[in-house]
């Protein structure tokens, strides 16, 4: 491949490091002073939160709306539960192992006096308020995606109804959805500016916290999610297209994980997701439907990083973690908590409270592992959101079968 080629692939991601790495040198330089350049990465962000809620909505409608056969909607929503669930559940025996060998709150200075144990809340209520809003106005927040997403699917599923793409309804929806991209391509532009000054701001304002007694569970955190991405990453991969996937991941990957890392947004990244998975060769109407729902139910980066946080609690308070009942409950937890966590930045603030109150740890137990979160979030918002394109191609195979990619390569879908 000669430097020509090699640029042109390389070109955007290559830029957003360079941003990124300037902004976080401008931050250990200007220290607190740094923080005359949050504007410019908060007018990036609010672009890219302000377009996030349409796009959403729009191209999940166009995307099962344009399905003629509902089955493949069907499909590709079954194989979608089970992907989440199995990669959650390989997160998770990973961070078991970790924190029995490695406990991350071993010898900590921590100390609460007077602490009790509080009663649980109920699950039901929190389900039912994360799948589902009281007001027509909640599905504009970009905070309640998870509702925008199921009232998008049965929007797509009545438009199919009603004569799918060919229909008024069709056509404009996927004449909305290019206008939207086409947005979205625009804002990316302005990516490396946005995303560099918002780090910046971010090492500057919060560098100095980085040491101290949490900083054991960062030194297992930390490697932790990069075995993880490793070892399970190309596997994943590999299952969903052999090499030849994986190849295609490890280039085009690198754009969505550092926009997560900087953003700390599983939802900002869905754009550079989106882009991804087009020029991998992931048909739309799944990557259409996977990464928006992949931006708020599949985070492996998040269940790694609550059962750090539970074990953690554990030790703060003296409590053994160990036993089968234990694991368990701490997995159901950390997987529940991942689900209903908003995408946006210090959305897993939601999990937190969540992990506090099914517990029943007490309420002085929140800051700690909120604390903990916004170290690990970085890390686990990257691995979150770079694994929903891995996802994506995993779900494809299982639903278009083994020679997906092949046949999309051959078809000229996917960028060589």
């Amino acid at each position: 491949m000669d430097k020509k080629r090699i640029w042109k692939s390389y070109r955007f991601p290559i830029i957003l490091v360079m941003g990124i790495i300037v902004g976080a040198l401008l931050g250990v330089t200007l220290g607190e002073k740094a923080t005359v350049l949050k504007p410019l990465g908060d007018i990036f962000l609010n672009l890219m939160f302000t377009i996030v809620v349409p796009m959403v909505y729009v191209s999940i409608t166009t995307a099962v709306g344009n399905m003629v056969n509902m089955k493949r909607l069907g499909k590709i929503l079954g194989n979608l539960v089970v992907t989440f669930i199995i990669t959650g559940m390989f997160a998770a025996a990973l961070v078991l192992v970790v924190v029995n060998i490695w406990p991350p709150a071993a010898n900590t200075t921590i100390q609460l006096a007077n602490a009790e144990m509080q009663e649980a809340a109920s699950v039901g209520d929190l389900l039912v308020n994360s799948l589902t809003v009281n007001d027509f106005s909640g599905l504009m927040s970009r905070n309640n995606m998870l509702p925008i997403i199921v009232f998008a699917i049965l929007s797509g599923v009545c438009v199919s109804a009603c004569g799918g793409e060919e229909s008024p309804a069709g056509r404009l929806l996927n004449n909305l959805n290019d206008i939207i991209f086409k947005m979205v391509d625009v804002i990316m532009k302005l990516a490396p500016i946005g995303l560099g000054a918002y780090f910046a701001n971010l090492v500057g304002e919060f560098g100095p916290e980085l040491i101290g007694d949490y900083g054991r569970a960062m030194v297992i955190y930390y490697p932790m999610c990069l075995v993880y991405v490793v070892i399970a990453f190309p596997a994943y991969t590999y299952f969903a297209g052999g090499m030849t996937a994986v190849k295609r991941m490890l280039k085009h990957i690198l754009s969505p994980a550092l926009t997560a890392f900087a953003t700390q947004s599983s939802v900002a990244a869905i754009p550079a997701n989106m882009e991804a998975c087009r020029k991998i060769g992931v048909p739309e109407d799944i990557s259409n439907i996977v990464l928006p729902m992949g931006a708020t139910m599949h985070m492996d980066g998040s269940v790694l990083s609550s059962i750090i946080k539970i074990s953690f609690l554990f030790g703060i308070f003296g409590q053994p973690f160990t036993g089968v009942g234990t694991y368990a409950m701490s997995v159901a937890v950390a997987i529940l908590s991942a689900f209903v966590l908003s995408g946006a930045p210090g959305g897993g603030l939601v999990g937190e409270m969540l992990i506090v109150s099914l517990f029943g740890f007490p309420a002085e137990a929140f800051p700690l592992i909120a604390t903990l979160g916004f170290l690990f979030d970085p890390a686990a918002t990257c691995l979150n959101s770079s694994g929903d394109t891995i996802a994506s191609m995993m779900i494809t195979r299982m639903v278009e079968g083994r020679d997906w990619l092949a046949k999309h390569i051959a078809s000229g879908e996917a960028e060589a």
